[in-house]
């Protein structure tokens, strides 16, 4: 009996609960696309243009693949990947994303599945940008492609954290290719790209308090120069223009001029003449035309110029015999 009444119990509440369900259709929690204009991080003006963003977020946070405009032989897309740590349950139903510290052996497994086939090389020297400090391997293709991976942690300080502050947390990753640019102008876009996303609430900044003023400021002794008076360094550029491409129609070869002898290494070349060309004492005039030509220029070339001085036979009473 308690068996049949257990049976029935279950039979009733299977067909309210069928009776309450709406039906509708949704899509399960995962990748999407959204528009460019929400990307995380933005490219530094000039830099490659966004192609698509596919966004995925977790349980504490959101993680955003940019793709990026991609102009090279090497197989992959350039992409700028962001993921934002944030308090576990922001998104309530999706899972934790796993969070690791950068280390140099699961950098150097990114590098080999971003950049196939080209030897990359770790830069030893130690660089920031505008976040705090960052990492990247470079090298080139065997077609000539540059190649740059670069990764970054934007952590505040573990003082900070002591204050039930600043608990947020921001990796960024990079893979950039180019088979028109160089090293150091892949690398401006790592000194130039603008992060746009935040977190709510002081409690996750990932950034910290901000620095103070400068000490020097209104101090004797102290004077400021304005940017542009060149004592301080040039800044990295930032942004980058390709070289263009040379276009050649098939089956004709590039059409080069001579540009005559080179000077030899360390002279400067000689001025272009101006007015025509004065021939040597010793060069013979040429000429290209008849011999009478030639004759009746070279006479008339040599009549005297201005006032004819008669001879002294016509002068007197013989001028008469001259005029005729």
């Amino acid at each position: 009996m308690r068996l049949g009444k257990t049976i029935s119990l279950v039979a009733v509440a299977g067909v309210m609960a069928g009776c309450t369900s709406t039906g509708g259709v949704r899509h399960p929690s995962g990748p999407e696309t959204v528009a460019p204009e929400k990307a995380l991080v933005l490219p530094p003006p000039g830099g490659p243009s966004i192609v698509s963003v596919v966004e995925r977020k977790r349980g504490n946070g959101v993680e955003q693949t940019i793709s990026l405009f991609t102009s090279s032989s090497v197989p992959g897309q350039n992409f700028l990947k962001a993921q934002f740590f944030g308090a576990s349950g922001a998104n309530p139903g999706i899972g934790d994303a796993n969070f690791s510290m950068i280390n140099e052996s699961g950098i150097a497994r990114e590098v080999a599945r971003s950049v196939p086939g080209v030897p990359m090389a770790t830069s030893a020297t130690f660089l920031q940008n505008a976040y705090g400090p960052f990492g990247y391997a470079s090298g080139r293709s065997r077609a000539g492609d540059a190649c740059i991976y670069a990764w970054q942690q934007i952590r505040s300080s573990a003082a900070a954290n002591t204050q039930a502050r600043n608990f947020g947390m921001i990796q960024l990753r990079l893979r950039l290719c180019d088979a028109r640019a160089t090293e150091r102008q892949l690398l401006g876009m790592v000194y130039g790209y603008t992060i746009t996303g935040t977190f709510d609430g002081p409690t996750w900044n990932p950034y910290g308090s901000p620095p103070p003023a400068s000490a020097s400021l209104g101090r004797t002794g102290e004077p400021i120069y304005p940017d542009e008076g060149g004592y301080r360094p040039s800044p990295m550029p930032i942004g980058y223009e390709p070289a263009p491409v040379v276009i050649r129609s098939r089956g004709t070869a590039p059409v080069r001029s001579d540009p005559g002898p080179k000077p030899a290494q360390g002279t400067a070349p000689l001025p272009a003449p101006i007015g025509p060309r004065v021939p040597l004492p010793s060069e013979v005039p040429q000429t290209s035309a008849a011999p009478e030509a030639a004759a009746a220029s070279l006479k008339q070339s040599a009549r005297a110029i201005g006032v004819t001085v008669p001879s002294p036979d016509c002068i007197g009473d013989a001028a008469a015999v001259c005029r005729r």
